[in-house]
C-alpha cells in the first residue's frame, strides 16, 4: 500500500468534524471498540469476555470479524461504523489472516503492508480524538515435541509491536502472554480452550476468559486509565 493513499485516507476521515468525547470525570462513561479477527469475536474469541470485565460506565462494541485480515477488514469497508460509534479507545488486533495462503485480499507483509495498515487504523482512530490500542495477535494453540508454543505469527506481532513504539501508542502483547500461558499449562490444560475438538485457533468460553484476562492485565499497565472502569483490577490468569 503506498503511504500517500494512507496520508489521503487520513486526511479525509480527519475533516470530519467529529470528535470522540474524553472521559473527564469519575462518572464519565466510555466505549471501547474491537477491531480484528475470529480470536476477537464475541462467541470465537476474546471479545464476550473482554466485555463482561468492565462496568455499567463501560460499553464495548465488537466490531470484530471472522476470517478478516488487516487489509480485508478495512476493505470491506468496516471502519466507518467504527468512527460513527465514537469511541473513546480502539483496541486492534490482526495477524491470523494476514499471513501467506490466505490469498491476495488478505495477506500482508509484516515488514510493509501490514505495518502500513496498522498506521492506517491509528490514523483514523486519532483523527476522531479516540486512542488506538495495538494488539498483538493471540498464538495458535500448536505445541512441538517438547511441549512448548511453537508460532508463525512472530513477524506480524514483531511489526505490532515495533508499529505501536514508532507511533507512541499503547501496546498489548497478547502475542507474547499467550504463548507464556500455553508454554506454563502445557498442551493438555491447552486443549481445554478449543473452540471444539482439533481446533487450536478458537476459544470456548473458558478460553476466552483467560486470554481476555491476559489482554486486561495488559492493559492496567498499558492504559492505566481503564483501570477504574474494570468490575475488578484482580486478573483471574494466575488462576489457571
Amino acid at each position: 500500500m503506498a503511504a500517500s493513499s494512507l496520508l489521503v485516507s487520513s486526511v479525509v476521515v480527519a475533516q470530519t468534524d467529529r470528535v470522540a468525547a474524553s472521559p473527564s470525570s469519575e462518572n464519565a462513561s466510555i466505549t471501547i471498540a474491537l477491531i480484528g479477527d475470529s480470536t476477537v469475536e464475541d462467541y470465537s474469541g476474546w471479545g464476550v469476555a473482554f466485555r463482561k470485565r468492565f462496568g455499567d460506565q463501560a460499553e464495548v462494541l465488537n466490531f470484530a470479524k471472522g476470517g478478516a485480515s488487516s487489509k480485508s477488514w478495512y476493505d470491506g469497508n468496516r471502519m466507518p461504523p467504527v468512527l460513527d460509534a465514537n469511541p473513546d479507545y480502539v483496541l486492534i488486533q490482526f495477524g491470523h489472516n494476514d499471513q501467506p495462503g490466505k490469498g491476495p485480499k488478505r495477506e500482508t507483509d509484516p515488514a510493509t503492508t501490514y505495518r502500513d495498515q496498522l498506521k492506517r487504523y491509528v490514523a483514523e482512530v486519532k483523527s476522531i480524538g479516540a486512542i488506538p490500542i495495538i494488539v498483538s495477535s493471540v498464538t495458535r494453540r500448536r505445541f512441538d515435541e517438547n511441549d512448548q508454543i511453537r508460532t508463525t505469527l512472530g513477524p506480524w506481532a514483531a511489526a505490532a509491536q515495533e508499529v505501536a513504539t514508532d507511533l507512541d501508542v499503547p501496546f498489548v502483547d497478547l502475542h507474547k502472554r499467550s504463548i507464556e500461558l500455553h508454554n506454563k499449562i502445557g498442551p493438555e490444560a491447552s486443549m481445554e480452550f478449543n473452540f471444539k475438538e482439533g481446533d487450536l485457533t478458537h476459544f470456548n468460553e473458558k478460553g476466552g476468559e483467560a486470554m481476555a484476562d491476559l489482554v486486561i492485565d495488559e492493559l492496567q499497565s498499558a492504559v492505566p486509565s481503564l483501570t477504574k472502569y474494570l468490575k475488578t483490577s484482580s486478573s483471574h490468569t494466575d488462576k489457571q
